[in-house]
């Protein structure tokens, strides 16, 4: 997962409910499966909300019955190992190795070359290659070691991420210099310190391509020394642990982040008196192709409406993302097993892209205008393996902006990787967040898997989707105490993990693009009862709200966001069935916006005046 800017969403509280329901998803609050209870309870400090958690409906349960019987999370970790091994940026060594490991692994599972498959093929994938606008990289050696003492105080073999992106080689032999401490490597800290010729030693402050861009660019450092890691990863305890930042491209100095352990050290150093050190790095750069997997799963009725799965390969993680490409490709090779012998049949595409984040699934949204207006939902496989006893992250499944994003109270509440509060206006009403929730409690009743939400972020690939105006979320773990360090290893991937996230992907994914009425009543069914559940916790909260003095107009406001989200979202369920609703959908779902308008004004009500 890469951060990124927030993404710019059009209005969509405005629009008719026609014109909203063919636009996004969203919703909900966050759930908890009681351990043998067969109930949910919706956690919030001013309730807690009881409802019985019905089972899924026979359509659906049968597609559970299937996906569970095939998916096999080991195998889905076998693709983790190979991937996790290569340190992968696009366009290098391991990158394409990884690449064409997913091309070999769909061929194995029945999917032909697009351009050699006979007419009607089902199954068909391709290998789409860009020329890059900038080089690739590949690092292959480096360590850092104080001059005086025997051992280095780090090896890129013990350390992977310790040379920065971009970094260039030094001499073979090295190079040797003194080390200047810049403070946090701010513009002001080079104030009376020279660096020239020196190496600038900053520590605490922002990312380093700016102090490199400082240190090196304007004051003539040859290298940089960095110390930064977020209090979520655990430093004091993970001392080792380096997280993976890159430098400006072509350049021809280099960067050399550091482990608490090693900036420990450095410091007791320096304590003493001047200190020089050796780095050496050797790494490579040449201008490459980007490489994007594609495979899909033709649909028999309605092919040109799509639902794309995007799991990227870059990052040299084993959870991020080695693990949403394994997942995936095992969701692959399950699609192809079903679908050949007729268990299924997806009246609608499902599409599976594979590559570099954001730029792969944006490239393929941008590429063909016909193509992306049949596409339907997106969904994002990332992070999604986590042994969760080992690196702490829990399941989450981030929501598209809803009002959660805008009012974070009760039990939503934003990861540690970063969120801000959003406007009414970028409000995207749908019901795909809480049927892909749905989906997610009823893998939970069966295993005890923890699932819980969070409001909007951004930073994956669901983001290009929502910029594109199509229902788009991100299935993840977070906080991981490994995130993007060189501790996220395979031992920190579970193989019931990447099955549990798995099949609710699929069954979500089989579910829309095979939705029939009655699976089209199921989903309005499962929005009927979210709308509730989230109505009556947030009831609960505003009249706690108002009670502590806080303005009665706001909770109002507040109120009828809830409620107006939960109509449109209902209203956007039209677009389920094949072929659109039918009469007896229709009526479930004027049925349900009635029930909803009706406890919206009930929750209004109990504010009084």
């Amino acid at each position: 997962m890469s951060h990124s800017k927030p993404i710019s969403m059009p209005n969509t509280m405005s629009e008719s409910p026609s014109t909203r329901q063919r636009r996004l998803p969203l919703l909900v609050t966050s759930f908890l499966l009681l351990a043998g209870s067969g109930a949910l309870v919706a956690q919030s400090p001013a309730s807690s909300v009881v409802s019985a958690r019905p089972a899924p409906s026979e359509p659906v349960a049968k597609l559970f019955e299937m996906v569970r019987s095939e998916f096999d999370g080991d195998r889905a970790k076998q693709t983790v190992a190979y991937v996790e091994q290569r340190w992968r940026v696009p366009g290098n060594t391991g990158f394409d190795e990884s690449i064409h490991y997913v091309a070999d692994r769909l061929r194995e599972a029945g999917y032909v070359p697009e351009d050699s498959a006979p007419p009607g093929a089902r199954l068909t994938y391709r290998v789409e290659s860009r020329p890059m606008t900038r080089d690739t990289w590949e690092p292959e050696d480096a360590s850092l070691t104080i001059v005086g003492q025997a051992r280095p105080l780090l090896r890129w073999a013990t350390n992977r991420n310790m040379l920065t992106i971009n970094s260039a080689s030094t001499p073979a032999e090295g190079v040797e210099a003194e080390v200047v401490d810049v403070g946090q490597g701010r513009p002001e800290d080079f104030a009376n310190r020279d660096v020239r010729g020196k190496i600038a030693f900053a520590d605490g402050g922002g990312r380093i391509g700016g102090i490199y861009s400082e240190a090196v660019g304007k004051h003539g450092a040859i290298g940089v020394l960095s110390y930064s890691m977020p209090a979520y990863t655990r430093p004091e305890v993970n001392q080792t642990s380096i997280q993976f930042s890159s430098i400006p491209a072509g350049n021809d100095g280099w960067g050399i982040l550091l482990s608490y352990a090693a900036r420990e050290e450095l410091r007791r150093a320096m304590a003493a008196g001047p200190v020089r050190v050796r780095v050496m790095t050797k790494a490579r750069s040449w201008r490459a192709n980007e490489l994007t997997v594609i495979a899909d799963v033709h649909g028999d009725r309605e092919p040109d409406e799509r639902f794309v799965l995007s799991a990227h390969v870059q990052e040299p993680g084993a959870n991020d993302n080695a693990s949403g490409v394994g997942a995936q490709t095992e969701i692959a090779r399950v699609l192809a097993k079903l679908v050949s012998e007729g268990r299924v049949s997806p009246a609608r595409t499902i599409t599976m892209l594979w590559g570099d984040e954001i730029k792969s699934t944006r490239d393929y949204l941008a590429a063909d205008s016909v193509r992306t207006s049949g596409v339907r939902w997106g969904m994002s496989l990332d992070m999604v393996g986590e042994d969760t006893d080992r690196t702490g992250g829990t399941f989450l499944i981030e929501k598209m902006p809803d009002p959660s994003a805008v009012w974070t109270r009760g039990d939503d509440r934003h990861s540690e990787w970063g969120g801000r509060p959003l406007r009414i206006e970028d409000i995207r009403p749908h019901y795909f967040n809480d049927l892909v929730l749905s989906r997610a409690l009823d893998q939970s009743a069966a295993t005890g898997w923890v699932v819980r939400t969070n409001p909007f972020e951004g930073g994956s690939d669901h983001t290009p989707f929502l910029t594109a105006g199509k229902p788009g979320l991100l299935l993840w773990h977070f906080t991981d105490q490994f995130y993007h360090t060189d501790r996220d290893r395979l031992e920190m991937v579970s193989p019931q993990s990447l099955k549990n996230v798995g099949t609710t992907a699929l069954v979500t994914a089989l579910e829309l693009t095979t939705a029939s009425g009655p699976m089209a009543r199921s989903v309005v069914g499962d929005i009927e009862r979210a709308a509730l559940e989230r109505l009556a916790v947030e009831e609960a909260l505003s009249r706690a709200a108002v009670a502590a003095g806080k303005p009665r107009a706001e909770e109002e406001l507040i109120l009828r966001t809830w409620t107006r989200y939960y109509v449109d979202a209902l209203a956007a369920t039209e677009d389920v069935q094949l072929g659109g609703s039918d009469e007896g959908t229709r009526a479930a779902i004027a049925a349900a916006v009635a029930k909803v308008e009706a406890r919206g004004a009930a929750a209004l009500g109990s504010l009084g005046r």
